[in-house]
């Protein structure tokens, strides 16, 4: 399977969807003008990703912004993400934040109650 890789730009996130060296990566902002065009390629890789999956997937979220449709298709992800886990697979979530970003810690807690994931919430000062 080949990896996803999407550069980051001005209003969109840097992605990175990995099978072979198992990284699987969103971070930066999102506000892509039409969301559901630019993250429909990740939707599809995950849709096939989950066709066979690695034993174990660890998907690292270090976002700074997003606008509001973009939380719907952030979401959408998760939900491709459930469905893996719960074909047997082991999933988690690292929702990675500035420590004083309670924007996206906030985000972080309303999306860990919207999937039965392992989600964790992680203070990263790396993440810009």
């Amino acid at each position: 399977m080949n990896p996803l890789v999407i550069e980051s730009g001005n209003e969109t996130p840097e992605i990175i969807l990995d099978k072979r060296t198992n990284t699987f990566l969103f971070k930066g902002k999102s506000l892509p003008e039409n969301p559901i065009i630019f993250y429909n390629p990740v939707l599809q890789w995950l849709e096939n990703y989950s066709t066979d999956p690695n034993p174990e997937t660890i998907v690292n979220f270090m976002m700074v912004y997003f606008n509001t449709s973009s939380s719907k298709i952030i979401l959408d992800i998760m939900k491709k993400l459930e469905i893996i886990k719960k074909s047997g697979h082991r999933v988690t979530i690292n929702w990675r934040f500035r420590e004083d970003d309670e924007d996206m810690l906030e985000a972080g807690e309303i999306y860990s109650e919207r999937v039965s994931i392992p989600f964790n919430l992680i203070p990263d000062e790396s993440v810009n």
